[in-house]
């Protein structure tokens, strides 16, 4: 295939694999510290989205502080969801918290709905990213740059964070093994509620960096969200560098799919976990006993 024709959708696929990222990471660490499968992280994908065109259309906020107020908002509101609803079920089989973020997700998407409509609301990129970038073979929006960078950026910083600091450290060692950590004197509970919160913040910063390159509409997160757990899977079962490897992989097999066998894009992507899957069961970064 021309070059031409196949690099703009390699950086699409970028772009997008980013996004997988971004969620797959907050994903990957509820699940680390909660064993909480969230199928709501679409939905809070989506809230983030929509609190910067709310911030936006309601009291004129303009794109650069609502890419930070709009995920801190949604990542408050995930905290009190887990310290009301969530943690009521931590002791019970882990289907039950399954189904009811599921049940979430519907109640959000609907709430949205209701407000809004399934008609898509415009966002407009801020000003100083319009116009394109000539990379050479091709010219590329800036702002689908700014987005692809900023989000590999935030990436490599929660890896910092997780793998770097003390913070990351107690978190680590509350995921790997909680008992241990527990009788080392750390309060392990006092970590769970601001780790879910920071998940959701990072799912919801995807929404906000994915709002002015498509509508904001109830459903953008349901339609993401099936991938990511593919992502995740392909990664393994919490770990960090896993789902950031794993999005940006999953999001450059879609674009080439998308350039090359355009109905099979979606398949291409569930054919890569299976063969991850048979050659590696927990995934590439994932432990077997996470797994």
């Amino acid at each position: 295939m021309d070059p031409v024709t196949l690099l703009p959708q390699i950086f699409n696929g970028l772009v997008q694999g980013t996004f997988y990222a971004l969620l797959s990471l907050g994903l990957a660490i509820i699940f680390g510290v909660l064993r909480v499968v969230n199928f709501a992280h679409g939905a809070f994908f989506m809230l983030g989205a929509f609190g910067a065109y709310i911030l936006s259309q309601q009291f004129s906020v303009p794109f650069w502080p609502a890419l930070i107020l709009a995920p801190v908002l949604v990542g408050l509101f995930g905290m009190v969801l887990e310290r009301t609803v969530i943690r009521r079920l931590y002791k019970l089989d882990p289907l039950y918290n399954f189904l009811l973020t599921f049940g979430i997700t519907l109640i959000l998407q609907d709430a949205m709905r209701l407000r809004f409509g399934m008609q898509g609301q415009p966002y407009a990129p801020p000003r100083e990213l319009a116009g394109a970038t000539n990379l050479g073979f091709f010219f590329y929006p800036n702002y689908r740059l700014f987005a692809m960078l900023f989000a590999i950026a935030v990436c490599l910083g929660v890896w910092y964070l997780i793998e770097r600091t003390r913070v990351g450290m107690i978190v680590r060692a509350s995921t790997e093994k909680p008992d241990l950590t527990r009788a080392l004197g750390v309060n392990v509970d006092r970590w769970v509620t601001p780790v879910f919160g920071f998940g959701v913040g990072l799912a919801a910063l995807g929404g906000v960096l994915a709002a002015p390159m498509q509508s904001v509409y109830p459903l953008m997160g349901a339609e993401l969200i099936i991938t990511v757990f593919a992502v995740v899977v392909i990664g393994g079962l919490g770990s960090i560098v896993g789902a950031m490897v794993a999005g940006l992989l999953v999001g450059v097999v879609f674009g080439i799919g998308l350039a090359i066998v355009p109905p099979l894009a979606n398949t291409l992507v569930f054919i890569l976990m299976a063969v991850v899957l048979l050659v590696r069961p927990a995934g590439l970064f994932g432990s077997v006993e996470a797994a």
